[in-house]
């Protein structure tokens, strides 16, 4: 008797299950990307995120003023007190960029401008030949 199987694994019986699936899954994929693909689509999903957006609106502004005064009473900072200091602490980062970079121009004039040091006690002169 000879196994028509590769290996000596009994046959699967829902392997015809798992293409019917796998074709069917297919199908729908393609048909969905072709829907999603068109401009009535569009548009109904903006209609219909338009729609819950308008009518969360009151829900969110109560949450956001109960949050606002939650943060009040836990002496905590609210989102836009954390986005007011990030922005200073922006303004205040660029400022001592902008200050760091006018020093090392002051530093290479008074490099350049500066004259060369004759060799005095503290420094030692450059050998001589012959020595």
């Amino acid at each position: 008797m000879s196994d028509p199987e590769a290996g000596g694994q009994p046959p699967d019986p829902f392997e015809a299950w798992r293409g019917i699936r796998d074709v069917y899954m297919e199908a729908w994929a393609k048909t969905m990307v072709q829907n999603v693909n068109t401009d009535a689509y569009a548009k109904a999903t903006g209609a219909m995120l338009d729609a819950y957006l308008t009518a969360s609106l009151p829900f969110r502004q109560t949450l956001e003023k109960a949050m606002v005064q939650a943060l009040q009473q836990l002496n905590l900072p609210s989102r836009n007190e954390a986005i007011a200091l990030a922005e200073r602490l922006t303004n205040i980062e660029i400022r001592l960029d902008d200050l760091d970079a006018k020093l090392d121009r002051i530093e290479q004039l008074v490099v350049r401008s500066a004259p060369p040091a004759a060799p005095g006690p503290s420094q030692p002169s450059e050998p001589r030949e012959g020595q």
